[in-house]
C-alpha cells in the first residue's frame, strides 16, 4: 500500500510541476543565453583542456625515441684474442 501511495504522490507532483512549467514563459534572450551557457558548460573540458595541452606541447616538444633492443639478463662476454700479439709472443 505504501508503494502505491508513494507512486501516486510522485506522479501527482510531476503532473502539477509540468502544468506549472507550461504556463511559465521567458523572453527569447534568456533562452539564447541559457543555450549558450549549456553549450559552454557541456564542452568545458574540451575547451579548457585544449589550452593546457597545446601549451605543454609547445613548451616541451618530445624527441622521438628509437626502439632499443632489450638485453637479456644472461649476457655473453668473452675475450677476443689478438692474433698479432699471439704471433709476436711465440717468436
Amino acid at each position: 500500500m505504501r508503494v502505491w501511495l508513494a507512486c501516486f504522490l510522485v506522479l501527482f507532483a510531476l503532473a502539477e510541476l509540468f502544468d506549472w512549467l507550461q504556463e511559465f514563459n521567458l523572453p527569447l534572450p534568456i533562452y539564447i543565453l541559457g543555450g549558450a551557457f549549456l553549450a559552454v558548460a557541456s564542452n568545458y573540458d574540451k575547451i579548457i583542456g585544449s589550452y593546457f595541452t597545446d601549451a605543454t606541447i609547445d613548451a616541451s616538444p618530445k624527441q622521438p625515441q628509437l626502439d632499443l633492443p632489450t638485453q637479456s639478463p644472461h649476457s655473453i662476454s668473452f675475450t677476443i684474442a689478438n692474433p698479432v700479439k699471439d704471433a709476436q709472443e711465440s717468436e
